[in-house]
Order: structure tokens, then C-alpha cells, then sequence
């Protein structure tokens, strides 16, 4: 059974990113903010998250141009996401999606089963392996690697591992929260630069990606494909 959706389907308001030239907000007043960046994955994870509790304010920071507030008084690693909750400032992705997961009301992100929270934790310890390998062979001028499909065959062996539908432990899990962000660019990456099909030949792959685009929590975090391919052209110095 999928992770319940939040209660409203409505598209957000965002606020727009706050440049070098914005105010801070009133810092350590209370409020729980979530600081991302909208185009970056690693902040999308933990952006994800949120959209299942309650009570966490968005706060976006352009990367390009960062409010030098940002390090100075919220997170001194000036990278996003950062979490604002409490009179602290936590940080790392994966970190947050377990912080927001438990101190915060809204539908449990991981199942009560003990086999299951055992996958979960082999697999989020896989992600930066993951991320590694595909990542490293877009840059490569070589054909997709055997690293590269290694990888994605994992991800598809892991998708039926409970036999329980399209998502790794069943439910729409904090799993599945991390890989997501990084398997929606993969995609738009390894078909426009390698010509290659990551879900071709991997079924659970590709109803992991029908059925995720229609939880709510997910599509509200994406960012237009075209945007994502361009940047990283641009990035990575691809024509």
C-alpha cells in the first residue's frame, strides 16, 4: 500500500530563490524552514519528504548567486538542503528525509516491518554508489558502462525484491524518496546524451516511473526536463 498522499492536490505557491541581494528571513524565530534549491536533487529528496508532513516552510536559495546570510548565520557548509527546526540547522540529504520522517505529523515514509527497514537502510547506504556510477559514465565519451548497468539492474532487482508492487518496500517509501530525484535525470540525461533507454529491458524500472509520477508529493518537485538537460550540458561541458 502506497504512503498515503498529502491532503491537497493543489499546486504550491513557491516562493521565489533569494539571490545575494535578498533580506533573510527572521531566522530562529520558530518557524521550521527547508532550504533547497529547486533544480538540485539532493534538495529535492528532502523537499519530497516535507510535502508529506506538516508545518515546514520552503525557503529557496538561488546557488548561482547565495545570499551570503545563507553561511554566515543558517548553515555554514552553504550547501542545500538545510533544515531550520528547533533552534538548529541540520543538513545531508539523506539525513533530513530521516529527521523529517520522524519529528514531523504527517504518514509514516518507512514500514513498520523489520525485514523491510533492513532493505531500506542496504539501499540507502547504495545511493552515492549509485549516483557515482551513472553520473561518471555521462561525463565519459565512452559507450554506457558495465558500472552503469550494473547499477541499474541493482535498482531493478531491488524493485522485486517484495513482490508488493511498483516500489521498493512495497509502500512509497524514504527509499524511494532518495533514488528518485537522480532516476527522473538519468533518465532525461542517458536518452538525450547516450541514446539509451534506462528503463529498456527493466520492467520494475519502468512502473517504478508510471506509478511515481502520479504521487502527488513527487510530480509537485519537478522540474522541467529540457531545463535539467540544458544545465547540465552546460555543467559537464557537453555540446
Amino acid at each position: 500500500m502506497a504512503a498515503a498522499a498529502p491532503a491537497s492536490s493543489v499546486k504550491e505557491v513557491l516562493p521565489s530563490p533569494l539571490t545575494s541581494a535578498s533580506e533573510p528571513p527572521p531566522l530562529f524565530d520558530g518557524t521550521t524552514r527547508l532550504y533547497v534549491a529547486y533544480h538540485c536533487p539532493y534538495a529535492q529528496r528532502a523537499w519530497i519528504a516535507r510535502n508529506y508532513k506538516d508545518k515546514i516552510k520552503i525557503v529557496a536559495i538561488d546557488l548561482a548567486d547565495r545570499p551570503t546570510w545563507y553561511k554566515e548565520k543558517v548553515y555554514p557548509e552553504n550547501k542545500v538542503p538545510s533544515l531550520e527546526h528547533n533552534n538548529q540547522v541540520k543538513g545531508e540529504s539523506l539525513d533530513l528525509v530521516k529527521y523529517i520522517d520522524s519529528n514531523f505529523e504527517g504518514p509514516s515514509l518507512l514500514p513498520e516491518d523489520p525485514s523491510k527497514k533492513q532493505f531500506a537502510e542496504e539501499l540507502l547506504a547504495y545511493t552515492d554508489a549509485f549516483n557515482k556510477a551513472l553520473y561518471f559514465c555521462i561525463v565519459s565519451k565512452e559507450d554506457v558502462s558495465e558500472e552503469a548497468v550494473a547499477a541499474l539492474d541493482k535498482i531493478e532487482d531491488a524493485l522485486g525484491k517484495f513482490n508488493e508492487g511498483p516500489f521498493s518496500l512495497g509502500q512509497f517509501s524514504l527509499v524511494d524518496i532518495a533514488y528518485v530525484p537522480f532516476i527522473e535525470r538519468f533518465q532525461i540525461f542517458y536518452s538525450n546524451i547516450k541514446n539509451y533507454d534506462i528503463t529498456k529491458g527493466r520492467p520494475n524500472l519502468q512502473k517504478f516511473i508510471e506509478e511515481v509520477d502520479k504521487i502527488d508529493a513527487y510530480t509537485q518537485t519537478k522540474q522541467d526536463p529540457q531545463f535539467l538537460l540544458e544545465q547540465t550540458k552546460k555543467r559537464l561541458g557537453i555540446a
